[in-house]
């Protein structure tokens, strides 16, 4: 299979890989789609679960989807959050099973050793700032990057404590343009781009969750919108609408089929004909003018 628009795509081209939790799930059944079509990325970016993944396919070039279809495919509640081990008052959670995550996936001990560059990008919890996490220790930087505030533990890192690089920049398209991608593909998983119920909610806790979704979606927008003004920006959909319940790892092979088959029609219709951002709307580029009086879609 051959999907013209990943062909085109201007090089340097980085596989941007966004946050989502369980949905980490879809990243590969996008994975598998974009192998299937020969794509191989020259940089990989990747945010809190989005790291792991991305670091698993930069250790894997061209073949990363099977082993990735394995790790999710096993992976339950209590090797990521095990209870009965708190190993400070900063987190509800420890992250040994994160660890043991991490040494069964096949990794290098040290970042500049992945067949890929990699970054994982972390949130420093003193300034707010994103860190970028392109050179040693790979385990401490994939821990930094998904250490979830208040449920997995801060890392400290090179005088820095770091955590969920989710926290600032959930799909991390900025850190892409930094590194001097010329291109874009974004794996990201689904909910938080698509467009918000018009219900709105009236008990404090769905209204506390749309707040959030409003902050999240906004914050990926603008990332969005900076980058397609400058490359070629492609968001890859997973034609997955919700979410499982945040510990319930227990629907990864539906979440894996479902974005393998949307990504793949996707992807087969995708001509990249300059700057823009490419959705799955329609496949006419955003320009940077249309995405700024579009708020990042196009119709």
């Amino acid at each position: 299979m051959s999907g013209s628009g990943l062909q085109n795509l201007p090089r340097p081209v980085a596989a941007v890989v966004g946050g989502g939790g369980v949905l980490g799930a879809t990243h590969v059944g996008v994975g598998y789609a974009l192998e299937q079509r020969g794509f191989r990325p020259d940089m990989i970016i990747g945010t809190s679960v989005g790291a792991l993944n991305g670091a698993i396919a930069a250790a894997h070039p061209g073949e990363a989807a099977p082993w990735l279809d394995h790790v999710w495919t096993q992976l339950r509640r209590r090797e990521v959050f095990p209870f009965g081990f708190l190993p400070s008052m900063a987190s509800v959670f420890g992250d040994r099973g994160l660890r043991r995550l991490i040494a069964r996936a096949g990794l290098p001990p040290r970042i500049e050793r992945l067949p890929i560059p990699f970054t994982a990008v972390a949130t420093d919890l003193a300034t707010g700032e994103p860190v970028l996490l392109d050179h040693g220790d790979l385990e401490s930087a994939l821990l930094a990057s998904a250490a979830v505030p208040g449920a997995l533990p801060p890392v400290d890192r090179e005088g820095r404590t770091l955590i969920d690089g989710g926290v600032i920049a959930y799909v991390p398209v900025r850190a892409a343009l930094r590194a001097g991608a010329a291109s874009v593909v974004v794996l990201s998983t689904g909910p938080e781009g698509g467009p918000l119920s018009p219900v709105v909610p009236r008990r404090a806790g769905a209204v506390a969750s749309r707040a959030g979704l409003v902050l999240l979606r906004h914050q990926i927008e603008s990332g969005l919108r900076e980058a397609a003004g400058q490359i070629p920006t492609v968001v890859v959909p997973t034609g997955i609408e919700t979410w499982p319940a945040p510990w319930d790892f227990g629907h990864s092979r539906r979440l894996i089929g479902t974005a393998a088959r949307t990504a793949g029609r996707f992807l087969d219709r995708l001509d990249v004909a300059g700057p823009g951002l490419y959705r799955d709307e329609d496949l006419v580029p955003v320009t940077a003018a249309r995405t700024l009086s579009l708020g990042g879609t196009h119709r």
